[in-house]
């Protein structure tokens, strides 16, 4: 990625979202579960034993391991099951889970739970992820990643009972290693991170962070860039997904919000962010949010 630390730093610094514990416990014999239908991403950690993870519309079931990590960032028909066959894990019966059991030889230890992204930016991010990824035990490129799965474990094996607020946060802290190491190096990921592995691109963002204010026009980024308006707009879509627009929508609403936590009014915010109109700011925050500015600056204090 040729985009400096500071522009991966604020990606990471962009993805705003809440973690919520599912469950914690282990399965055994015949069993399926599933998280189908509850929330649009999930994560499922496997602290003990082994299963199988089947997605609907892909033939190849993928086995997950003890210390292997599972993230779901779209909402998929899948199913974890002890049965290495679709087949198989179609025709076990769903099982309440049993608690966790360091002694234990069978079955599988799983911590599973949900991520909530909020809008604007952060989907933004998230939209140009695989639909889902996968953490393996042995990766050498994410040793970061692993001493937080061990911190994970240890928790799991605390009595009598793992604190969920703990295990939530470093989850959380896990899929922002994920994640960081999925821009530095998946060179087929697209939106913002396409753009931060150009340098002319990348230089663009970090002006558009740096001076959220400026009268941005389509003209005026692409100038940055050193292209025509046309080559601008088209490579700028190729690449992101997106439009320049919309994008730097995203980007002031984002630094809007940040605003708002440090108790600055709604007017001082607007020009902040390049509107000299309070009601076109209402608009646009409105729209990426769904929430007015002034009961969303309310929350924060």
């Amino acid at each position: 990625m040729n985009s400096s630390n500071s522009l991966l730093d604020w990606l990471l610094d962009s993805l705003e979202l809440d973690t919520s514990l599912f469950h914690v416990g282990r399965y055994c014999g015949g069993w399926h579960a599933s998280t189908h239908g509850l929330a649009n991403a999930s994560f499922h950690l496997v602290v003990q034993g082994q299963c199988w993870l089947h997605v609907e519309g892909d033939d190849t079931p993928v086995l997950l391991n003890n210390g292997d990590a599972l993230f779901l960032l779209q909402d998929l028909a899948f199913r974890l099951s002890n049965e290495p066959t679709s087949e198989g894990a179609r025709k076990s019966p769903r099982r309440p889970m049993l608690p966790l059991d360091a002694e234990a030889t069978d079955g599988v230890g799983l911590v599973c739970g949900f991520f909530h992204f909020h809008s604007g930016l952060s989907a933004m991010i998230v939209d140009a992820l695989p639909n889902w990824i996968i953490l393996r035990a042995g990766d050498p490129s994410l040793v970061a990643a692993r001493n937080l799965f061990e911190l994970i474990l240890q928790e799991c094996q605390r009595k009598p009972a793992p604190s969920s607020a703990l295990l939530e946060r470093l989850c959380h802290l896990l899929f922002l290693y994920v994640l960081r190491q999925q821009v530095v190096d998946n060179t087929d990921l697209g939106g913002l991170a396409a753009l931060a592995r150009q340098p002319a691109f990348a230089g663009l963002l970090e002006r558009l962070i740096a001076q959220p204010a400026e009268p941005w026009s389509l003209e005026s980024m692409a100038a940055c860039t050193g292209l025509s308006r046309s080559a601008f707009f088209k490579r700028f879509n190729e690449l992101c997904g997106q439009s320049p627009g919309q994008v730097l929508l995203m980007m002031r609403m984002r630094h809007a919000c940040q605003l708002f936590k440090n108790n600055q009014t709604v007017a001082d915010v607007s020009l902040a962010v390049g509107y000299q109109s309070v009601a076109a700011f209402t608009r646009a925050f409105h729209k990426v949010t769904g929430q007015q500015p002034g009961a969303y600056r309310k929350a924060q204090g």
